[in-house]
């Protein structure tokens, strides 16, 4: 069966570190794990809330050394995607987290950005990057990493922002935003995934992003609802992350269906899929599974994932023809 095409806009690259690979680079940087073994380290996968997955996220960053463990991780990744139907991919990575343990700029960006720069030939996706700045992480600090990528002329196309969410308004980047537009990058944030619908609108007015990552909790609000659909404002929703940190209770929960139903433009993507039980295929196959998804509602998923990512004309209307040849296909 033809594998739907789709993009996937919002990807952690430190999430894809799959246990297998983090017992690897930790014996080739000399590192001693805090796991016994294997089955040890997956049996931590258990979380009740977004702090609890973050303890664990920052913890197994620390085999991440050199820029080849970056394009390591960067690689398996891609590979995995391809398998998953991905032809499109922005990458989110969080130089923050990794400069805090003695990791040069230098180092996290090219060892990523080398693999991303093959991936169209190796892999057939296409790739941009995005550096997200941790909002439980002072502001000024978000600045100054952003300084240090832009006078290394990063090549990054865009920001983000993530990490803890209650408690850590978008209000408080509004100048490290306004730098990032100066210097002509794209602009998403995480919003609305713990955090209340307010935070939503912050993002929008105050930092004039151009996606909001999640989002589901704007289905709290019907006046966010309503401006959300009239402006098509994209929205990275991520199910299987959404019930890993119990955001909702099971799938069968998820306001996804009612967030099409709505005229939302919301797409699938699998936010750290090492960690949250499933690769953006996985997504599509439960949420089809359980919610009866039609070859309709998934192809409309799929050419918003192309429509809400940041391409050219050409290649997004080459990857919207392979959604129609999808579609077609399932007659």
């Amino acid at each position: 069966m033809l594998q739907l095409p789709s993009a996937e806009l919002h990807l952690h690259i430190e999430g894809t570190l799959e246990p297998g690979l983090i017992f690897e680079l930790a014996g080739r940087n000399g590192i001693t794990l805090p796991y016994a073994d294997l089955a040890d380290l997956k049996n931590r996968y258990e979380f009740t809330d977004l702090q609890s997955f973050l303890d664990l996220y920052y913890s197994n960053m620390e085999v991440l050394r050199t820029e080849a463990d970056f394009a390591d991780m960067t690689r398996a990744y891609l590979r995995r995607a391809a398998a998953a139907g991905v032809r499109h991919a922005e990458i989110m990575m969080d130089p923050q987290a990794h400069l805090a343990r003695g990791v040069a700029l230098e180092t996290c960006v090219n060892g990523v950005a080398s693999a991303l720069a093959d991936s169209a030939a190796e892999f057939g996706i296409s790739t941009e990057l995005i550096a997200a700045f941790l909002r439980d992480r002072p502001a000024e600090e978000a600045l100054e990493v952003l300084e240090a990528l832009l006078a290394m002329d990063a090549p990054i196309i865009g920001i983000g922002l993530d990490s803890a969410e209650v408690g850590h308004p978008p209000s408080g980047f509004v100048e490290v935003y306004e730098r990032a537009r100066a210097a002509g990058l794209k602009c998403i944030a995480h919003a609305g995934e713990e955090g209340p619908p307010e935070y939503v609108r912050e993002a929008l007015d105050l930092l004039r992003v151009d996606r909001i990552d999640h989002g589901i909790r704007c289905m709290e609000d019907d006046a966010l609802v309503e401006r959300l659909v009239a402006e098509q404002v994209p929205l990275t929703v991520c199910p299987l992350s959404n019930v890993r940190l119990r955001a909702v209770d099971t799938l069968a929960d998820h306001p996804l269906p009612a967030m099409l139903e709505r005229g939302l433009n919301v797409c699938v993507n699998s936010d750290d899929p090492a960690y949250f039980g499933g690769y953006v295929d996985d997504n599509f196959a439960q949420l089809t599974q359980v919610f009866s998804l039609s070859a309709d509602q998934l192809a409309t998923l799929a050419a918003n994932s192309f429509r809400s990512a940041f391409l050219d004309g050409l290649r997004r209307d080459a990857l919207l023809a392979e959604v129609a040849e999808w579609r077609s296909a399932q007659d």
